[in-house]
């Protein structure tokens, strides 16, 4: 006997992708799927070809409803999802044949609540990795997971390469009106979970399009990721006090990244803006740096850019450090 599994797909704007990204899913080799295609009041055709999807499949339901933006949409999904384990899929990515199949039963092997796995950056058509082994998945228990997905080694904060225990993800909605929504909520799934595998083959497949919001250029809305991290601090330090450092070290590396992308992408007000936020949360952040998890490299840039944040971001842009 199998487990339903919701697959939540947020659609907008995305008319010469979606039925690649549909047609992955209805080939998946799990049957015991629910589709859940959400159009957020796309202005194309999408919305005409998720009902034309919803014919053809019964496993398919569509939701229409007003643009609200992609957390808003995945929020729709989650609350329409009815299955015990749920999976997100972006409407202009695609996966392998295995996916679900391969993430349910690495989850449901090794009782865990989540499963990652790899995945590929394109901006073209690629293979995807055959049939993975079962041998192959590797468990962690809930604070190593953690400490490894904020260090961004073996777990990674993207939302859509995983299966989640639907129950594990009740009641924690994606922040609406976020750009880096994902940075707001994957830690605090991963904080719930009684362990997480990871399978090393690529079969989530990320399409990097030029229109995508990702790819639109550095903005003072990317340093939403700096607030998700000051969020994420203040619950590593209340519920995982021993991962503090860790969490630390990672949230001023992005003040540093956030510095440094605002100096060689933005001009003017908008550049000084940010400039002076990434500083805002570097010096807020801050602590005692010798007391921090980090490389004797990591702490002597770390203790410059307490003395000159904007200097020390120039230079690193100039030594091409921290791309």
């Amino acid at each position: 006997m199998t487990n339903r599994i919701s697959v939540v797909i947020p659609v907008y704007k995305v008319e010469p992708y979606l039925d690649r990204c549909v047609q992955s899913i209805v080939e998946q080799t799990y049957p015991d799927l629910e589709i859940i295609l959400v159009d957020d009041g796309s202005p194309d055709h999408c919305p005409a070809v998720c009902d034309a999807w919803a014919k053809r499949d019964s496993r398919i339901k569509v939701i229409h409803k007003e643009n609200g933006g992609l957390s808003d949409a995945r929020n729709a999904g989650m609350a329409a999802a009815t299955g015990e384990y749920m999976v997100f899929v972006d409407s202009d990515d695609w996966v392998s044949e295995y996916y679900i199949q391969a993430l349910y039963e690495a989850a449901h092997y090794a009782d865990a609540d989540i499963c990652e796995c790899e995945m590929i950056k394109t901006d073209g058509e690629v293979p995807l990795e055959e049939e993975p082994c079962l041998e192959e998945a590797v468990c962690y228990e809930t604070e190593q997971a953690l400490s490894l997905l904020m260090q961004d080694r073996v777990f990674h904060q993207y939302v859509w390469n995983k299966i989640y225990r639907s129950a594990v993800i009740k009641g924690i909605a994606f922040r609406k009106g976020k750009t880096n929504e994902d940075e707001f909520w994957t830690y605090q799934i991963f904080g719930r979970a009684n362990r997480v595998v990871k399978i090393e083959k690529r079969l989530y497949c990320y399409f990097q399009r030029s229109g995508s919001i990702m790819n639109s250029g550095y903005s003072l809305k990317r340093l939403d990721a700096l607030e998700a991290k000051w969020e994420r601090q203040a619950y590593i330090d209340s519920n995982f006090p021993q991962l503090g450092g860790i969490a630390r070290v990672s949230l001023l590396n992005s003040c540093l990244y956030s510095g440094q992308m605002a100096l060689r992408y933005m001009k003017g007000t908008e550049r000084d803006e940010a400039v002076n936020t990434a500083q805002r949360y570097f010096r807020q952040g801050k602590k005692e740096i010798g007391e921090l998890p980090s490389t004797m490299k990591q702490k002597i840039w770390l203790s410059l850019a307490g003395i000159s944040f904007p200097l020390i971001c120039r230079l690193r842009n100039r030594l091409q450090i921290g791309f």
